[in-house]
């Protein structure tokens, strides 16, 4: 199993179709090197629970006698994890999967599963389908995004930007559609919307969202974007709950939907938006 840098792995590169099986192409990076980055120390216990929920919408194989088969299917990776999957590696590994032969469905997903658990170093999940889309706009909590405000700050995050009124404790569901990063290596961009539940000292609304528009020009990976936003909220903001979901948008017949909380919280309802 490979494992190295990201600029080492199959991002951002020319690389030939798969035309066989090929768990080799699956590229774990570790995630300790941007959790020191955050100030988490290896070997620490993390101050969050969470997953990595993909979204595989290009899933095919052959069947027995060589017939193809066609699915859609969802990924979970824990976030206690010593590993994250690079998401052009997963693309190719799927695509791997395209000309081999199974005797079921059931072995198709045990296949995944386990080639995924070795590559991220614990148990990941597998099934077959996807979460429904968003139903309603108050599922989806209060949108920030017509917040009329002057934002001049787009990288790197800026944690001064968050702010909290210690004496007036609530209870919210915040969201924002206005989330940007870049890849670290090839420098494309990265979209998503962001959820944030918490209880305790009032967010200030119109700073949470300048922090989030500060990500703009900033490169990370999608996993530990999420996990600067949530270190930072909590660091800031002192909630006594939180919660921190963020919705990216495909790329290459996947999207990703990393999620971290405390350790009071379940995790959120799944859901893609529209933009999925």
């Amino acid at each position: 199993m490979r494992m190295s840098t990201p600029h080492e792995s199959s991002l951002g590169r020319e690389v030939a179709y798969p035309t066989r099986y090929d768990p080799g192409l699956l590229f774990p990076i570790p995630r300790a090197g941007a959790r020191a980055e955050l100030g988490l120390a290896t070997g620490e216990a993390l101050p969050f629970a969470g997953h990595d929920r993909w979204h595989a919408y290009e899933l095919s194989w052959l069947d027995g006698r060589g017939k193809p088969c066609v699915a859609t299917a969802t990924v979970q990776v824990p976030a206690s994890s010593p590993n994250l999957v690079e998401s052009k590696s997963l693309k190719l590994y799927l695509n791997s999967l395209n000309a081999h032969r199974f005797d079921s469905a059931e072995a198709v997903l045990a296949c995944i599963a386990g080639d995924l658990s070795r590559s991220a170093g614990a148990p990941v999940t597998v099934a077959f389908g996807l979460p429904p889309m968003a139903a309603t706009a108050d599922d989806e909590g209060e949108s920030l995004d017509a917040i009329e405000a002057d934002f001049d700050r787009y990288g790197p995050p800026d944690a001064t930007l968050l702010s909290a009124r210690a004496g007036d404790i609530v209870e919210e569901h915040l969201q924002s559609s206005l989330l940007k990063s870049n890849c670290p290596v090839t420098g494309q961009p990265d979209w998503a919307s962001v959820h944030l539940r918490y209880r305790g000292p009032r967010i200030d609304r119109t700073g949470l969202l300048r922090y989030l528009v500060s990500f703009r020009e900033h490169a990370e990976f999608h996993e530990q974007c999420v996990e600067r936003i949530f270190l930072d909220v909590l660091r800031k903001c002192a909630p006594q709950s939180l919660s921190v979901e963020a919705r990216y948008t495909r790329r290459g017949g996947l999207d990703i939907n990393p999620w971290r909380g405390t350790d009071d919280t379940t995790p959120p309802p799944a859901r893609r938006d529209e933009r999925q």
